[in-house]
């Protein structure tokens, strides 16, 4: 296969070398059909290396967004790990941090939730997981996670967050929903609607999704954990490098 793309790549050199090598006018013309004939044929008898070509492409492109992925985490390391505004679960002073980007009306954040927030437990308490709001779906959505925030203010965000997350039935998470979980949950309702318009909370938002912008977060669920970033509720990747970390 190695021989089969070296003679292509070097009739695709020769037929762009052609015009400049043509001594007359009208040779190129003619030397580039016979060029263009030779190369066609070739891709129609071999066609495997149309599919190995694209291969190696997305191969090449997806190690180039790795490498970006993890300067862009370095840039932003301490607003990723060490803002002292995130909310989390596990001890402060973990070895190991994991972060996560959600959406409430994620499918696939829901269904990872529990084992999610089994990390630090599962770890012997050498897992922290801190949690970033990406209300990727707009609408609703966000204005869940500005509830959310609001719900850190009095002191109860993790079981807001969870009750969020067991609402099954997206229609379901509506503005009554929220006041309705709130007031379950032992908050204060008023007081969360108030702090959902405060400036603090806005920005604190606005700051989450700019910091996910930063990075190259696109889809929800999304972790990092040191210099890595994986995108999907991969729960044997995440659980693999932490493992590596604890082992480092």
């Amino acid at each position: 296969m190695t021989f089969r793309l070296t003679m292509m790549t070097a009739a695709m050199a020769a037929l762009a070398l052609t015009p400049a090598c043509a001594e007359s006018k009208s040779a190129p013309a003619a030397d580039r059909e016979a060029m263009e004939q030779v190369v066609r044929e070739y891709i129609l008898e071999n066609p495997e290396i149309i599919e190995e070509a694209l291969i190696k492409l997305a191969a090449k492109q997806k190690a180039d967004a790795s490498q970006e992925a993890q300067k862009a985490i370095a840039s932003n390391f301490d607003a990723i790990y060490n803002n002292e505004g995130d909310y989390f679960i596990g001890p402060a002073d973990a070895e190991i941090t994991v972060v996560e980007f959600f959406d409430y009306r994620c499918g696939w954040c829901k269904r990872s939730v529990e084992w999610v927030q089994e990390l630090p437990e599962d770890y012997d308490g050498n897992v922290r997981v801190v949690f970033k709001e990406l209300p990727i779906f707009g609408g609703i959505s966000e204005t869940a996670s500005l509830a959310a925030l609001a719900a850190g203010k009095q002191g109860k965000y993790r079981e807001f967050h969870l009750a969020l997350m067991a609402i099954k039935n997206n229609d379901d998470l509506t503005e009554a929903k929220l006041d309705e979980v709130a007031k379950d949950v032992g908050m204060n309702v008023q007081k969360m609607r108030a702090d959902m318009r405060s400036i603090d909370i806005q920005r604190e938002l606005s700051e989450s999704k700019q910091l996910a912008r930063a990075i190259g977060v696109e889809a929800t669920p999304s972790f990092l954990i040191g210099n890595e970033f994986i995108e999907g509720a991969d729960r044997t990747r995440l659980n693999d490098l932490i493992k590596a970390e604890i082992k480092g």
